[in-house]
């Protein structure tokens, strides 16, 4: 017999069913016992009349636990009182498949709060909770979309080495290891490589992949280990291009979210999937320190934005431009990487910009600097050694086009999307400073 899923019940009154999944509720009465039962679909009732020609079977009902997995064979039958979804099965069968302990470590139902640190340790049960179960749906629709519009767009697909024989950004956020008989250390993004594709003349490429950060930081967004989103492109005429191809991106990808899953969210999460306009608001560094200035606040780096001031910057994007998006650009030199391009007028400041949304940066992007000299003078400018870039730099010795993307963080997405306050809660399995288990 195949496998009817909860949700389908409906569609199978009169008939004999199997369905799969998980005890959450057992009530054992004298004459009839109760099960809801969990799938990934949603909850239903089964029922088991207490009689001699199921003694066995009512035994082992009798002695279930709660989260085991059972396999249930029995008719639909219509039943208005029953508050999951009006149908209920009447049991036939019970095989206990998997029988958990009758101890839990932690409560899957979520009606009593857990402590988050045991939920992490015990990440496989949090993960039964509905609500977890809806937040992968999300971000499976999520990257689907993205992937959607970028393939309709003329985008190629790469996966970039994760082991690397020098840095990719910042020489003091790596994770080194042991690599045979030399060091090797871990991707911090597919920078480097992306742009390798542009000099190949790839044209346009993304990836979805791991990146590592040994920052030791224990902030809601941070963590050593995430998905990052990236995209580059070539021929284009300034980080412009790249801000336009961006806001259009995300405005279809949260079209498909709110269209597949805007309902369900709304209920999980008391979020509503707002659909940005576009084009989004742009706003130039000088202009935001400004409007800091007024609100009391002095960024934590000269130049840059730290969480208190990207909170503050959002509210006021949201009450006075009305909107949950803003480019954020003309960030100085001295704060950005050495391969971001620099104006030709104001060689101070750099064509780069980073995208906040609800006062929360989700992108980091720029239009990068494709000239060979001007690029490794950049690389001198920073202290940079060239010897352990030069596989690097080479990219722009034989024609490269002008050519400019972002990095944007998944799980920041959708700790925002989500009305989450920590990408723990998005984060299939967080790896932090003090986390690698499970």
């Amino acid at each position: 017999m195949a496998r009817t899923l909860i949700k389908d019940l409906r569609q199978h009154i009169g008939q004999e069913v199997k369905i799969q999944g998980w005890i959450r509720t057992i009530r054992d009465q004298k004459r009839v016992q109760f099960l809801i039962v969990r799938d990934h679909t949603g909850l239903g009732q089964a029922t088991a009349e207490r009689s001699e020609s199921l003694a066995a079977m009512n035994e082992t009902i009798s002695a279930l636990t709660r989260e085991s997995a059972v396999t249930v064979i029995g008719k639909v039958v219509e039943n208005p009182v029953v508050k999951t979804g009006g149908v209920e099965v009447l049991v036939r069968q019970l095989v206990v498949e998997g029988a958990a302990d009758g101890q839990l470590p932690l409560d899957v139902s979520g009606a009593q709060e857990s402590n988050p640190e045991v939920r992490l340790n015990w990440r496989f049960l949090d993960l039964r909770r509905p609500e977890n179960l809806l937040i992968f749906q999300v971000q499976t629709a999520v990257e689907h979309a993205m992937r959607e519009y970028w393939l309709r767009e003329g985008f190629l697909e790469i996966h970039s080495p994760k082991l690397m024989g020098s840095a990719s950004e910042s020489g003091a956020e790596l994770f080194e290891l042991k690599y045979f008989d030399r060091p090797a250390y871990l991707a911090q993004s597919p920078q480097f490589y992306k742009q390798m594709a542009m000099a190949a003349g790839f044209d346009r490429v993304f990836e979805i992949g791991p990146a590592f950060r040994a920052d030791p930081s224990f902030t809601p967004r941070h963590a050593t280990e995430f998905t990052s989103v990236d995209m580059e492109m070539s021929w284009i005429e300034s980080h412009e291009d790249v801000m336009a191809f961006e806001e259009q991106w995300l405005q279809y990808t949260l079209s498909r979210v709110k269209e597949q899953l805007g309902p369900q969210i709304r209920s999980a999460f008391g979020a509503d999937v707002i659909v940005p306009q576009v084009p989004f608001p742009r706003m130039p560094m000088p202009d935001v320190l400004r409007i800091l200035t007024r609100k009391g606040h002095t960024p934590e780096r000269k130049g840059d934005l730290d969480p208190a001031g990207e909170r503050l910057l959002g509210e006021y994007v949201a009450q006075e431009l009305g909107h949950e998006f803003v480019f954020v650009t003309d960030y100085p030199a001295d704060v950005r990487a050495f391969y971001h391009m620099r104006n030709a007028d104001t060689p101070a400041v750099t064509k780069g910009f980073d995208l906040l949304w609800k006062g929360v940066e989700v992108t980091t992007g720029a239009q990068r600097e494709h000239r060979y000299e001007i690029l490794v003078a950049q690389a001198r400018e920073k202290g940079l050694s060239l010897e352990p870039i030069q596989f690097y730099l080479d990219f722009f010795k034989y024609g490269c086009p002008p050519h400019g993307g972002f990095g944007f963080g998944l799980s920041r997405m959708l700790m925002v999307l989500l009305n989450q306050p920590n990408i723990r809660e998005v984060t299939y399995i967080y790896r932090g400073p003090t986390r690698l288990y499970p």
